[in-house]
């Protein structure tokens, strides 16, 4: 079999899933006794891991996810109120195709941001875009790019992406500025794309945290009207965990 030339011919074509998967079925010693479907197959289901995987990883460093949180490894043993059936059909994504949001609030330590990024790591399974940012490192990127004058840009691409994950809302007070940026960003993404919020604060004490009250109506209104919610209670999970030394 002229392996080296279909090699050639296969990177040339760009299937290198097919490629790595023909060397290796080449020196395979029951290769000969497959068929030539069986054969074609196996290549062929190769390329598509190989694509899949590849497009998983330009997913996932485009969502910049603050955890390496798998959606397997979830923890509903804890006592924190987590809904197990409420989390299982968030993972399905059928609330992002339905440009639904989600609010995720509890005591710093209950896992929010972890569960916001493992929801978020689902999505880019399933080959949906997704974007991480702090809430208050957003609103510092979105000072810096109306000062060097790509702001719009900016906004268009916050109002894109399928999943758009807001984490630490709530932690320092809204001025002017950050409270028109917030309703442009969800103005553009109310009834279009999906959207996670987690905060410290209860949901009750979002309109307060937003620090006017016509502003306050109206972000609420296109963030809470079609969301999910978590609210976590208990103590952190990070607290009674062993500490490894050296």
């Amino acid at each position: 079999m002229l392996t080296h030339p279909t090699l050639d011919q296969l990177h040339t074509l760009g299937l290198y899933g097919m490629a790595k998967a023909f060397g290796e079925l080449d020196k395979h010693g029951d290769t000969p006794q497959l068929a030539h479907a069986e054969w074609l197959g196996l290549l062929l289901d190769r390329e598509i891991i190989h694509r899949h995987d590849k497009r998983l990883g330009a997913r996932l460093r485009h969502a910049r996810l603050r955890h390496n949180a798998a959606p397997e490894d979830v923890d509903y043993r804890s006592a924190r109120g987590l809904d197990r059936r409420l989390v299982e059909m968030l993972l399905k994504g059928d609330w992002i195709d339905a440009h639904d949001n989600l609010a995720l609030c509890g005591p710093t330590g209950i896992g929010k941001s972890w569960l916001a990024c493992a929801i978020g790591h689902k999505a880019c399974r399933d080959n949906r875009s997704v974007l991480y940012t702090r809430f208050p490192r957003l609103l510092e990127d979105l000072a810096l790019s109306r000062g060097d004058g790509r702001i719009a840009r900016k906004l268009k691409s916050l109002g894109q992406v399928e999943l758009l994950i807001l984490d630490d809302w709530g932690l320092q007070p809204l001025d002017a500025q950050a409270r028109h940026d917030l309703l442009e960003i969800l103005e553009d993404r109310y009834g279009r794309k999906s959207t996670i919020v987690t905060s410290q604060l209860d949901i009750a004490s979002w309109h307060r945290a937003i620090g006017d009250a016509t502003y306050a109506d109206a972000i609420l209104d296109r963030l809470l009207h079609n969301a999910h919610r978590i609210e976590l209670t208990g103590d952190s999970l990070r607290r009674g965990k062993p500490t490894l030394a050296g």
